[in-house]
């Protein structure tokens, strides 16, 4: 059995965000060397990808884990130092919230009580969706019109989670806990978020009407959007380029990597950085690692 140790309570601690597209694929690349060489406290992973059996372990890590049904889709996992006090998912205890019942066991969503830290952490990998049919334009698209269909999906899922979000939430500040949503979740918010954002009007991830859910789900009351209270009021940081093309040679890029802290936990955060790798090459994901550092948040 690996050997766990517990990290110390009283001083900073590291938070990533990784959607890995394919845990497999990224172990070969170097995802366990990278672990090793940053090793925080708490990782929150999304698209593993694989089959429960597939997952692995990991050196000096517990993980939760939630690949839900799909295969090679999905899936998604929360790595921690200690042994969490509890783990809630979906496809186990189900949503709070009604309408998501339709995505339980798609892997999307996975919480847990650290036990070190009076912390809640979720690792979300909220649905890609599409364009609404009015902007779909055949032949301008990698992907057949479908009407509309994939749009009208993600709206039902985001109308839903922020209900979903809001009761955790409240459930984790009554259980004396802070509150931390990290993950992939698809949607850039503010023309910072996207190095090209004129044209990104018009494209999924970056709609009006993402955009203005983003803006329902944070405030300085909620969840904060811990990045860009860090980063301030300028482009970036960036956290996913495109395969394709020299997107990530010319840094053009989103930001859809999100962590969002109740305020308490927010003005803990200390600092931002993105592990952006130096060349194309020894990329391990089309996104790349978001880290924030934590002022000590000691268990009481």
């Amino acid at each position: 059995m690996t050997q766990l140790t517990t990290p110390e309570v009283s001083g900073a601690f590291d938070v990533a965000s990784f959607n890995v597209n394919g845990i497999r694929a990224a172990r070969r690349r170097g995802f366990d060397a990278w672990l090793a060489r940053r090793r925080p406290e708490v990782v929150a992973v999304q698209e593993l990808r694989c089959g429960i059996g597939d997952v692995g372990e990991f050196d000096g890590y517990h993980a939760a884990v939630d690949v839900g049904s799909i295969p090679g889709r999905n899936g998604v996992a929360v790595l921690t130092r200690a042994e969490p006090l509890a783990v809630r998912t979906w496809s186990t205890t189900g949503p709070t919230a009604r309408g998501l019942g339709e995505f339980a066991a798609e892997g999307r969503y996975v919480e847990v009580d650290l036990a070190d830290r009076p912390l809640t952490v979720a690792s979300l990998y909220l649905p890609k969706g599409g364009l609404p049919a009015d902007l779909q334009r055949p032949g301008s698209m990698r992907e057949k019109p479908d009407g509309g269909a994939k749009h009208a999906r993600k709206m039902r899922f985001l109308d839903s989670f922020r209900r979903e979000l809001h009761r955790n939430r409240l459930a984790a500040l009554r259980a004396g806990r802070e509150f931390l949503l990290v993950g992939d979740l698809n949607v850039a918010h503010l023309e910072h978020d996207v190095t090209n954002w004129r044209p990104a009007r018009k494209m999924e991830g970056f709609l009006p009407e993402e955009r203005e859910w983003f803006g329902t789900v944070t405030g300085p009351r909620t969840l904060v959007d811990v990045v860009r209270r860090l980063h301030g009021d300028r482009p970036g940081p960036l956290t996913w380029w495109s395969w394709a093309g020299e997107s990530f040679t010319k840094d053009v890029g989103w930001r859809i990597d999100h962590q969002l802290a109740t305020p308490g936990l927010a003005r803990r955060a200390e600092s931002v950085t993105v592990d952006k790798e130096p060349a194309p090459d020894q990329r391990l994901s089309d996104h790349a690692p978001l880290i924030v550092r934590y002022r000590s948040l000691a268990a009481g």
